[in-house]
């Protein structure tokens, strides 16, 4: 049953750019190292250091922007391109300088959007809804700290290996209405920034991490409706941190959408709503399936922004973007639709096959080529190669297996589908060609004019299965079909009972 409320939603992801070393300084960009060792007086915020930007960190931001359908620097009262960086002050233990350099009112991106598919069942159709981007801007990242999670009390430690880390921060609308969207927006992000060469958009080592804007609208009726004119009531508007997962993001927004409208229904004085009340962030805790209120949410005043004075502005060329451009290669939205258009695959296959990478679907490309049927490569590449790359823990680029050689496969292997498992798994695992696997999987070669006299033999043997036929139990020629099949490992199935209706007639 549809919830009495419709929920709003706007995402900020975080993304860490895949730069070798941080935003404005030489130190290393790299997960996994000994806690506080990738540090420097820059980035510890020292007094005399100045910093200098990473220019790579830069370009692969513009990348993100531009598959982001983002507009680039274009501010009214500015000359096209223009950028520049901003001093957000506010004090973090991770955060030495107790300032982030950051944008604020002139972007180097804003005015964007991203496609997702919004369809009821994803697997069956393709439902398109462009979700609007407000802003992606770079910024540095703050470092991390280690709480006791004990209840003991013990220290909080404090690790600034990944402060000034490159950061882009993309800002949504509020477009998003039910946490399944949300999760394909992450999805879709996700897919396209590793496509990109981006970021690795790793989650569990935080270079994706996400914070979720969630109230509620309750729609207005009746009489209230009547005389107010108002279509519905805005609740609150809370930030939800700590989101570790797509999952908790699902969660977190689930839970905080029913949080929302159980506080609506005490309110019997009108003060739970959006503008009566600061914004709220709160953590969520994944263990407890709760939110945590923290704190009011700043305004941007709170955190006094003025010009970064130690960076000079920066100007975007029409060369830099050509760059860019060039540089992103097929987003996954439009290889979906070719994929679709080219090779005749419905819209949820085209969907699989780009969620598993631009080499996966050179993979699939070579062997849809050569068989000429884009539907049947990526019904072989589902039944045998993904499961094989799962079981063998591979990327494509390391299977043993190449395209061109699984394509020969498909055409020349055996055609009953257990055969076909069984003899690819011997070429897969022990290197055999396609003769010397059929050997060892018992699979006789047979040609068709010894098949149908096998056909006729069966029919021979089996007279009672042959009058229940011809007295309507259509289900009686199995028997025969399944003695010629076991006399005859890796023929296919089809081609048995075509031919076993073809004798029966004559008989």
């Amino acid at each position: 049953m549809a919830e009495p409320y419709k929920i709003v939603i706007g995402l900020e992801v975080h993304v860490q750019l895949l730069t070798k070393t941080k935003l404005f300084c030489g130190c290393l960009n790299k997960f996994g190292l000994p806690p506080n060792t990738a540090t420097c007086p820059v980035c510890l915020g020292m007094p005399g250091s100045l910093p200098v930007m990473n220019e790579q960190a830069f370009k692969l931001a513009l990348r993100a922007a531009l598959a982001l359908n983002c507009q680039i620097a274009r501010h009214p009262g500015q000359a096209p391109g223009f950028t520049k960086w901003d001093r957000k002050n506010y004090y973090y233990p991770d955060l030495p300088k107790n300032y982030q350099i950051s944008q604020y009112d002139l972007p180097f991106s804003h005015d964007g959007w991203l496609e997702i598919n919004i369809a009821k069942d994803p697997k069956k159709e393709f439902v398109g809804r462009k979700i609007g981007i407000i802003r992606a801007h770079l910024e540095e990242d703050a470092g991390k700290n280690l709480h006791d999670e004990s209840g003991k009390g013990g220290d909080t430690l404090v690790d600034l290996n990944r402060t000034g880390t490159p950061l882009l921060e993309i800002v949504s609308h509020p477009d998003m209405t039910s946490p399944e969207e949300a999760i394909a927006y992450l999805d879709e992000i996700r897919l396209m920034l590793r496509e990109i060469g981006v970021s690795d958009c790793e989650m569990q080592e935080g270079s994706l991490r996400c914070d979720a804007n969630v109230n509620i609208h309750v729609p207005v009726i009746g009489k209230e409706h009547a005389e107010t004119g108002k279509d519905y009531h805005a609740t609150p508007l809370v930030e939800i941190k700590n989101l570790n997962s797509f999952r908790a993001v699902g969660r977190a927004i689930t839970y905080e959408a029913k949080r929302h409208y159980e506080e609506y229904k005490k309110d019997t004085e009108g003060k739970f709503r959006f503008g009566k009340m600061l914004k709220t962030t709160a953590g969520w805790d994944d263990a407890r399936g709760v939110t945590v209120v923290q704190r009011h949410k700043e305004d941007a005043a709170d955190y006094r922004y003025f010009p970064e004075p130690d960076l000079v502005p920066v100007v975007v060329t029409e060369a830099q973007l050509a760059e860019a451009r060039a540089a992103m290669g097929e987003l996954p939205q439009e290889q979906r639709k070719r994929l679709v258009s080219q090779y005749g695959l419905s819209s949820y296959d085209a969907q699989v096959l780009t969620a598993k990478g631009r080499p996966t679907v050179a993979y699939f490309e070579t062997v849809a080529k050569a068989l000429g049927d884009g539907k049947a490569a990526a019904n072989r590449m589902s039944d045998l190669v993904y499961p094989a790359l799962t079981e063998r823990k591979e990327e494509i680029t390391e299977f043993p297996f190449d395209a061109a050689t699984f394509a020969d496969f498909v055409k020349n292997g055996p055609t009953n589908s257990q055969d076909r498992r069984d003899v690819f798994k011997l070429m897969v695992d022990e290197g055999l060609d396609l003769a010397a696997a059929k050997v060892k999987a018992g699979i006789k070669e047979v040609n068709a004019d010894a098949l149908r006299d096998a056909v006729k033999q069966a029919i021979a043997n089996n007279p009672k299965a042959v009058a229940d036929f011809k007295s309507g139990k259509d289900a009686a020629k199995m028997k025969i079909v399944g003695e010629v099949m076991k006399a005859n490992k890796g023929v296919s199935n089809e081609l048995v009972r075509g031919l076993v209706d073809e004798e029966l007639v004559k008989v």
